[in-house]
């Protein structure tokens, strides 16, 4: 499965990514090993994901996502409860 996410960083901000196994790369990130985007604001946390069947198809939402305003990046934050991955 491939998975298309979200991550609320120690800042306020909100970082998108795209990975294979969302809980290893949650980890990896609070583990400085991410993105750099996301080394100097940890601890970040999972607040949205969505699964795909393709690579491509993770990647192509991801830059969807990127692309929008913090507003509507938080509304779609608000349709899911990450307390399902833990």
């Amino acid at each position: 499965m491939n998975y298309t996410y979200i991550l609320k960083c120690c800042d306020d901000t909100l970082y998108t990514g795209w990975t294979t196994d969302l809980k290893k790369r949650v980890e990896m990130h609070n583990a400085k090993k991410g993105a750099k985007y996301t080394k100097s604001r940890t601890p970040v946390s999972l607040v949205y994901y969505e699964e795909y069947e393709s690579k491509q198809e993770a990647m192509k939402r991801e830059w969807a996502i990127k692309h929008l305003k913090r507003e509507d990046k938080l509304r779609l934050v608000e349709q899911m409860n990450p307390d399902k991955l833990k």
